[in-house]
């Protein structure tokens, strides 16, 4: 009886063995699968563009397959491509994009895996790059506007990619290096430098006009200040003088003999007080008037 239990024990054991691997599955949390029957998909479990739901999982029939793909980012990688620029300069481009296997059962239907996703959507890099970096020059290339360049191929990858029903989606491309031929890097470089050199002339040019412009206009301010202080001292210099006069005259009224003796003593004091001043003068002129003590 014991040899009896102990042989259904292991033939359960082999029957649940078997079980497992022919009915269950894991599927890790990087990983979507696909669920073939008879080599046709008939379900997809964690795909990439719905909630997770990895761990295990039970097929419906034991003669089902699954085929996993990865749920992260995959490369498509290509050989160096060289590009004329719409200036006719040749460069080589070394690029590289990014994807996703946004619907696994489209994806396996039109290119089963990711070899076959590299074989198809190679072309589509290639073309995108001459395209979109033919229509531009190659300073934008080098040094220009690499950024935009680069989203421009990548939507331009996408839409092939869409119109194809490859079940992919195009995350991003990057231009690893985009050099020119040994043969024709110096000539450009020369080419740049000029035009670099024509660009800085242009702009000293601009700055020395800019400059003698704003010397005129400050000279001209300066000229213009300069005349309104001269005509402002002429006015108050004027009305200094006439109050001056008017003074003189108030004082003349009140005492003749006084202000007749003061402007006297003025006139003395501006002609003798040097020193060095000489004059021939009468006795009898009035000059010395004030000097004579005969004069009553």
């Amino acid at each position: 009886m014991g040899r009896l239990v102990s042989i259904l024990f292991i033939l359960v054991a082999v029957l649940g063995v078997v079980f497992a691997s022919t009915m269950l599955f894991t599927v890790d949390q990087r990983e979507q699968a696909l669920v073939l029957r008879f080599g046709e998909p008939v379900g997809v479990v964690n795909p990439w563009n719905e909630q997770e739901d990895p761990g295990l999982h039970m097929k419906t029939f034991p003669w089902e397959d699954v085929v996993k793909f990865d749920r992260r980012n995959l490369m498509l990688d290509i050989p160096p491509q060289e590009i004329t620029a719409s200036d006719q300069e040749r460069l080589i481009v070394d690029a590289f994009a990014r994807y996703r296997i946004s619907d696994p059962l489209q994806f396996f239907k039109a290119v089963r895996d990711v070899r076959g996703a590299t074989t198809r959507m190679a072309p589509f890099m290639e073309g995108s790059l001459r395209r979109v970096l033919g229509g531009v020059k190659s300073n934008d290339i080098v040094s220009g506007h690499r950024a935009e360049l680069m989203i421009a191929i990548r939507d331009a990858v996408n839409a092939q990619a869409r119109e194809s029903n490859l079940g992919v989606e195009i995350m991003d491309v990057k231009i690893r290096r985009a050099d020119l031929p040994e043969q024709n890097a110096e000539k450009v470089y020369s080419r740049m430098q000029s035009e670099r050199q024509q660009a800085a002339s242009q702009i000293r040019a601009e700055g020395e006009e800019r400059a003698r412009t704003i010397r005129a206009e400050a000279a001209r301010t300066v000229r213009v200040t300069i005349a309104k202080a001269r005509e402002k001292s002429s006015i108050l210099r004027g009305a200094g003088d006439a109050k001056r006069n008017d003074i003189y005259a108030s004082a003349y009224s009140k005492d003749p003999e006084f202000f007749a003796f003061y402007r006297s003593m003025e006139a003395y004091e501006k002609a003798l007080v040097d020193g060095k001043t000489s004059m021939v003068l009468s006795p009898d002129s009035d000059f010395f008037g004030y000097f004579d003590t005969q004069k009553k």
